[in-house]
Parts: structure tokens; sequence; C-alpha cells
């Protein structure tokens, strides 16, 4: 897979969360990873990655030396930062953004060229139309966002959301300018072919999330296992003239190193 240029997120180095004061305090609430992003980093390079993604909560626990040190001292360089957020509250969506921002200017800082968000909340009672429409508005504006720092801005669909299948990517990308970051895992557990989603809307990636799906039980998977063949997504990669970076990832993992080297030793032959 010499093609494409491979990193590998941090976010599997511990158990998944957020800022509890974010309950609070909107502009807290930041994905995070707790664990010892040292030893991510220390990982990911010995796994053979050349880049890493972190959460934004993650990035923003370094200053832009203390990031940059590590980065250096580990052969890596930040490929992007992943925030979120719920997108389709009016009162909120100001301080949304601020932390999107915040995470924006460090990626720019230090030299990342993507920013990836996630969010479009599903209410209690059910999904209105018009929360498509301030979704799409909140994702432009996150683009102007990125674009202000030299950044190019992704939308990641997620399970859990207001756009997880097919359709529903379909009609958000129709709404938005944002680019479209495929997570192959998320998209095929929603339903969707990940190959025919990444051909249907080639023009609008430039960044990929590549991660395996068992169905039964649910879990993420290292790439050379599953439900989900990945030479199929690899070969809608090539078919469409992809060339920018690919990112590997799994949520949780006993033993990350493993689970990285796995999907690099896969990705190396395929």
């Amino acid at each position: 897979m010499t093609d494409f240029k491979l990193a590998y997120h941090a976010n599997c180095w511990g158990d998944l969360g957020g800022n509890a004061a974010g309950v609070t305090s909107i502009t807290q609430l930041s994905y995070r990873t707790f664990g010892d992003m040292g030893r991510a980093f220390e990982d990911i390079a010995r796994a053979g990655y050349e880049g890493v993604e972190l959460f934004d909560g993650n990035l923003l626990d370094f200053s832009v030396s203390d990031m940059r040190s590590l980065l250096t001292d580990h052969g890596l360089s930040l490929v992007a930062t992943y925030a979120g957020g719920n997108f389709i509250f009016d009162d909120i969506l100001p301080e949304e953004l601020a932390r999107v921002t915040r995470a924006a200017d460090r990626a720019a800082e230090l030299g990342a060229p993507h920013l990836v968000v996630g969010g479009g909340a599903r209410r209690f009672d059910g999904v209105r139309e018009a929360d498509y429409h301030k979704l799409a508005a909140a994702l432009d504006r996150v683009k102007e966002i990125a674009d202000g720092r030299g950044l190019r801005a992704h939308y990641h669909p997620h399970l859990s959301t207001i756009v997880e299948g097919p359709g529903e990517v379909a009609k958000i990308l129709s709404m938005t300018s944002i680019d479209f970051c495929p997570d192959t895992a998320h998209l095929a557990a929603a339903g969707g072919d990940p190959a025919k989603l990444i051909r249907d809307h080639s023009t609008r990636i430039s960044y990929i999330h590549l991660k395996g799906l068992q169905r039964e039980p649910f879990a993420f998977t290292p790439l050379d296992r599953g439900d989900v063949p990945t030479e199929g997504i690899i070969a809608a990669m090539r078919d469409v003239g992809f060339k920018g970076w690919v990112c590997a990832e799994l949520d949780a993992w006993a033993d990350p190193l493993e689970g990285a080297t796995a999907s690099m030793t896969y990705l190396k032959s395929a």
C-alpha cells in the first residue's frame, strides 16, 4: 500500500471519554483518551506508521513545544485532530464552535493538514428535518474555521448521530461544502457499502479512516479480520485515484500495539 500515506489514531491506548466539566460547561466537552500519549506515539511509530491523529482533548493537553517534541522524538507527523459537537442546538453552537476553533488553532500551529469533526445530535424524541439544515450550516462554519487556518475540514458520519447510513450521508453532503471523511467500519455498521460510498463521493474525500468491523458480537477490529472485506475498500480507493493520508484506527483493543501492527501488516500486503 505504498501509494497511500499511513497514520494511526491514538484513541485505543486508554478508555475513551470526555471531560466531565463539559456536563456543565459546553466549552470544555472535548473528546479524550485516558491514556499515556507517549506510549501511544512510541507504539504507533514502532508499528511503522508515519503519522498520528489525536482527539482534541488529548491534543490540547500539550503545549505546542511539548507536542512538537513528542512528534519529533518518534518520527511522526500530526495528521489530524478529531473534535465534534451536537451542532443542532442554537444556544450552544457558539460554545461548540469555540472548542473546534481551539483545536484547529493547535493543529495548525503543529502543521497538521486535516481537521475532522463528528456529530449531529439525535434528539430523545426523534430526528427533525430541520436538524439536517442546522447540522449542515454548522459544518460550513467548521469549514470556514479550518480554511482560515490552512486546514482541510472533514465530516465523519458516526453511529448514534443523525448521519449514519448511505442516504443520510448523501443528504448531508448535498447540503454542506465540507469534505467527507469515510469511516469504513461505521458506514458498514449502518448498512452502507464503504467501497461504493467512496466511489460515489470520491470528489469530496481527501482523508479516510480505515478499521474492521465484527458484527456479532459488535466490535471494531484490525484490518486483517472482521466481516467487511478491506480489499474491496482499498480497490475503490485506488480506482478513484485517492492519494492522501489514510488513518487506521481501533476505538478499543486489549493490546493496542498488536492491533496497530496487525493493521500495518495487512496494509503492507494490500
